[in-house]
């Protein structure tokens, strides 16, 4: 068999595992859509942590076996606030309620998500919107996708004429990443036009692709809310580097995607 036709084998199989998992992530986003509605109370951390967790085991119940059975021997990640790299091998890096906070206030801002990595480099990922019905999709070297469309991130060269965003990984930050979070907002203040400060990081990160922001970052950070927005952000012709502009990888300290065009204007601001 040739290498051409061997690749081309590869490619159809991972575009077919793309649309299957891109089902499996609308399916999963209906059952919690079901949930969605009236503000759930709690009134103590654990009571919190008891709702957040029925919303991902809503999700997971049938994220997981759909999943497993498309890489059976593929590894599972579902705490969305771990980070760091993975062993070697396919690992499905999933967020059944990315957003899962906003989820429990009524707000709309929240999504499913499923990437599958392999040697720690996303291949494909579906992020689905339960509340627009939007699915988005990215496949290494195929581009990325709003049902079907192609993305693209925006055009803009000038840093003072776009909007920007970020997001706080956890809720528990350590005093110096959140004092990191506070000066890069007030610097950025000073030289984008506009800032937006709010979670989940993913969503930010699909306007990113789609051409609607213009820069997102993040200090600190965990895989399953950057590595679904890193492959849409490449896939759609934009920049992923830590805020230094070094190559971002799982380890790295901060996360910052762009368009080309004010990649470097951006990471210059932060690391004022």
């Amino acid at each position: 068999m040739s290498e051409t036709l061997r690749a081309t084998d590869v490619a159809a199989s991972d575009t077919d595992l793309l649309d299957r998992t891109a089902a499996a992530v609308r399916d999963a986003g209906s059952a919690l859509r079901e949930r969605f509605g009236e503000t759930v109370p709690y009134r103590t951390r654990e009571e919190l942590m008891r709702a957040l967790a029925a919303n991902d085991d809503t999700a997971l119940d049938i994220l997981r076996p759909r999943l497993t059975r498309l890489r059976p021997n593929a590894g599972w990640v579902e705490e969305e606030l771990d980070g760091g790299a993975l062993p070697p091998g396919e690992w499905w890096v999933v967020d059944p309620a990315e957003g899962n906070v906003n989820h429990l206030h009524a707000l709309p801002e929240w999504a499913v998500t499923a990437t599958l990595v392999r040697d720690n480099q996303p291949v494909l990922t579906a992020v689905h919107l339960p509340l627009t019905g939007d699915t988005y999709t990215a496949l290494t070297g195929a581009g990325a996708h709003l049902d079907g469309r192609p993305l693209r991130v925006s055009a803009t060269t000038d840093l003072g004429l776009g909007i920007v965003a970020t997001s706080q990984a956890r809720p528990d930050e350590d005093e110096k990443v959140v004092r990191r979070i506070g000066s890069s907002i007030t610097a950025m203040l000073f030289d984008a036009l506009v800032v937006r400060t709010s979670v989940p990081a993913t969503l930010h990160l699909l306007d990113v692709a789609a051409g609607r922001i213009d820069a997102f970052w993040q200090f600190s950070g965990a895989r399953a809310d950057l590595l679904p927005g890193a492959l849409l952000v490449t896939e759609a012709g934009g920049r992923i580097s830590d805020a230094e502009g070094r190559p971002w990888t799982p380890h790295s300290e901060s996360f910052v995607a762009a368009a080309p065009g004010i990649h470097a204007e951006a990471v210059a601001t932060l690391s004022r």
